[in-house]
């Protein structure tokens, strides 16, 4: 078997691993425990040095950062459509999933793990809540793509098929339970997530990683 994903569980790498279930292709499903630190062993930094997921591995060759992984197996099962054909709709799915990957994520991160940005309790508190306020907007440009992509007859959030956008669309609006934030207050996301949630290919990887859509609770 040539291809290997290392994944953690209900991280950004749920993307790939969704796009490898789409693939047809077999697949070595690697978990890697963030919360045990098994990125930060040896052994995984001979795989990938910053201790990072996702990583996929296809023969000899690593390739890391969800944007080039995306892309790599966009190109590697064309067939699938995971990207549109056509370099501007390309480009400009590439944008929102470059704005997911590299604003709404590490915003997230400001709000899931604060320890990471101080040691102070209470600043952690306060970088913690600023976040999450700076989270729900986000939330609310995704909610509005999907709006939009129900509005012009389009099934997913790309175009006709399904792909890297609508898999990192479900993982941050999940995540937006964790900030404290009602998946249900976005109702076409929500609709959107939940019924790329009940793709067999996506509901195979949210098997796998035993994940709950809506982490969702009410103060």
């Amino acid at each position: 078997m040539s291809l290997k994903l290392y994944f953690a569980t209900g991280a950004c790498s749920f993307v790939p691993h969704t796009l490898l279930e789409a693939s047809g292709a077999a697949f070595e499903p690697v978990p890697v425990k963030l919360h045990k630190g098994e990125q930060n062993s040896p052994e995984y930094r001979a795989i990938n040095p910053r201790g990072q997921v996702p990583v996929l591995v296809d023969g000899g060759t690593t390739i890391t950062q969800i944007l080039a992984i995306v892309g790599y197996l966009a190109d590697r099962f064309p067939e699938r459509n995971f990207l549109p054909k056509d370099p501007l709709a390309r480009a400009k799915v590439m944008e929102t999933l470059a704005w997911m990957n590299n604003t709404v994520h590490p915003t997230f991160t400001h709000v899931f793990m604060p320890f990471k940005f101080t040691d102070k309790p209470e600043t952690q508190a306060e970088i913690k809540a600023y976040n999450a306020q700076l989270y729900r907007p986000m939330l609310a440009d995704i909610e509005a793509m999907a709006q939009q992509a129900a509005k012009d007859g389009k099934p997913f959030l790309g175009g006709q098929d399904f792909g890297p956008l609508d898999a990192y669309a479900l993982t941050l609006l999940r995540w937006g339970g964790f900030a404290g934030i009602d998946p249900a207050g976005f109702p076409a996301l929500w609709a959107h997530v939940q019924k790329v949630a009940q793709l067999p290919p996506v509901a195979r990887a949210i098997e796998r990683e035993r994940l709950q859509l809506n982490v969702y609770k009410a103060a």
